[in-house]
């Protein structure tokens, strides 16, 4: 307990002593991650291939590559998104300076995930450190060999004091929760996100939390099947199958069944030979806790290819499963696994209907040629994501938000996402102390003909755009002058004044 104190205690120290509001500070530590990835990217590439049987191209793929963009982008738009957002103001408001600043929200915790242990920790933390924030790092103990690295590689790399990384299981999780921060965001699943959550409500700490679900993937009649099962296959039994967005079960018109299940079966032998097992590019379950899990899914559905698997190695085969009742085991929760589940519609209605009887997914799929029907499905479903016609491939967008909704997590980051989410917006207005006689209006006694000028000059809003501020200025030396003319005088210049600026400012 007192070193998990210790530890955050540590970070607000060095945050509170201003280090990271430097955008110069918080480029070089951007900078320094990019070195430790690839100096150490062979080392990383062992972790991986010891956690999970990941082999060096995919740990460049679908770890390195990702976050060697994301601090690309980081270093070339951080000043960008730093800088104060002007904002467009009313009348009332117009001689003043109105915006909106970034600022650091404090001492951030971030609880990784073990499937993509490298991505799934350090992103995150690339947008807290653009933020300007310290940051409290825990990585998955799952994945032991990934987090170890993690532990030994960032206080090498990155400053000591604001970031901090933590290794250990569910005593040390609990015990990290007890402590104050200013915002967690938790990767995994919805039963741990809850604890998280009521963890966090007891310090009003805001979370962001990206979680999963069953990723349902539709695909219509009228579509090249080859091309599909293609795609398909490759979303679903990348990492196999241990990846959040990864399609949890297909629905399928009736007509087009028996293809599928045969164009699948080619795929996978395409793609992993005759014997997966002995496959390079066929990843491991985690560990044999979770083969359990996996496998006691399999229940009271049918086999239609694959199913072998090895408890000891963690190999559980590309598995096909058909004649699957939706009430039963493995339709009820995220498989997380090589399962995939073969469930057949009569229209996309129905699908649509399906889709909508259950939780909220982190990721949609639908297959079809005709773009009204995917605008159908889009507009008429609800997920955290949607791709058509592929899978996954909008998680490698920086310009997209990646985040769920309802059971499959809130909030979101990636890109601009990122930094706005470890961000606080501050409202910020300032007014000069001169110019008194214009806000006379507000004052006490109130009167009817007040309340007038008052909706007049807060309904209205202005944007000049191109005009400047040499065009303000001179607006509002005219108001100076139009205030030291008679009341009837007044009302007319001021009715002048706020025509002409409407008119300006539509231009």
């Amino acid at each position: 307990m007192d070193q998990m104190k210790n530890t955050v205690g540590k970070a607000r120290a060095a945050f509170n002593s201003r280090k990271a509001c430097s955008l110069e500070f918080r480029k070089q530590q951007l900078q320094a991650l990019r070195r430790l990835l690839t100096e150490n990217e062979d080392r990383i590439a062992d972790a991986l291939h010891k956690d999970l049987n990941k082999n060096k191209l995919d740990t460049q793929v679908f770890e390195i590559i990702g976050l060697e963009g994301e601090i690309a982008l980081l270093l070339e738009k951080l000043t960008e998104w730093a800088a104060p957002r002007p904002v467009e103001r009313n009348l009332l408001t117009l001689m003043d300076e109105v915006y909106i600043q970034p600022e650091p929200l404090g001492v951030v915790l971030i609880i990784g995930a073990w499937n993509y242990p490298f991505v799934l920790s350090l992103q995150p933390l690339l947008g807290a450190i653009a933020a300007g924030n310290a940051v409290v790092l825990k990585p998955s103990e799952v994945s032991e060999n990934s987090a170890a690295l993690i532990k030994e590689l960032i206080p090498k790399y990155l400053d000591k004091d604001l970031y901090q990384v933590v290794c250990g299981g569910v005593a040390e999780t609990t015990e990290l929760l007890k402590e104050k921060f200013d915002h967690i965001m938790y990767t995994g699943n919805s039963t741990v996100g809850k604890i998280v959550m009521e963890a966090a409500a007891k310090h009003l700490t805001p979370v962001t939390l990206e979680l999963g679900g069953k990723s349902p993937c539709y695909i219509d009649k009228n579509v090249d099947i080859d091309t599909v099962c293609r795609r398909i296959a490759w979303g679903k039994f990348t990492n196999c199958g241990q990846t959040c967005i990864a399609p949890d079960y297909i629905l399928c018109d009736k007509s087009i069944h028996e293809k599928v299940i045969e164009r699948l079966k080619e795929t996978i032998k395409e793609f992993y030979g005759e014997d997966p097992k002995k496959s390079p590019d066929y990843c491991r379950i985690i560990n044999t806790h979770h083969v359990k899990r996996i496998l006691s899914l399999l229940e009271g559905s049918k086999v239609a290819y694959g199913g072998q698997y090895d408890e000891a190695s963690c190999y559980i085969a590309p598995t096909i499963l058909t004649d699957v009742s939706p009430t039963s085991k493995v339709m009820k929760e995220e498989i997380f696994g090589p399962l995939l589940p073969i469930l057949t519609v009569n229209n996309v209605d129905e699908a649509i209907q399906f889709i909508n009887q259950r939780d909220k997914p982190l990721a949609l799929y639908a297959f079809c040629h005709d773009k009204k029907v995917l605008k159908k499905i889009v507009a008429e479903t609800s997920s955290g994501g949607v791709t058509a016609n592929d899978t996954m491939i909008h998680f490698t967008i920086s310009t997209l938000p990646f985040g769920g909704v309802g059971n499959s997590g809130m909030g979101a980051y990636h890109g601009k996402f990122s930094f706005d989410t470890f961000s606080h917006h501050r409202a910020c207005l300032i007014k000069s102390l001169k110019m008194e006689t214009v806000n006379k209006v507000r004052y006490p006694p109130g009167s009817p003909e007040k309340v007038k000028w008052i909706k007049r000059l807060i309904t209205k809003q202005v944007n000049f755009g191109k005009l400047g501020l040499v065009f303000i200025g001179l607006l509002g030396a005219l108001l100076a002058v139009l205030m030291k003319n008679g009341r009837m005088q007044l009302r007319r210049n001021m009715f002048l004044l706020i025509c002409a600026v409407q008119n300006l400012s539509r231009k």
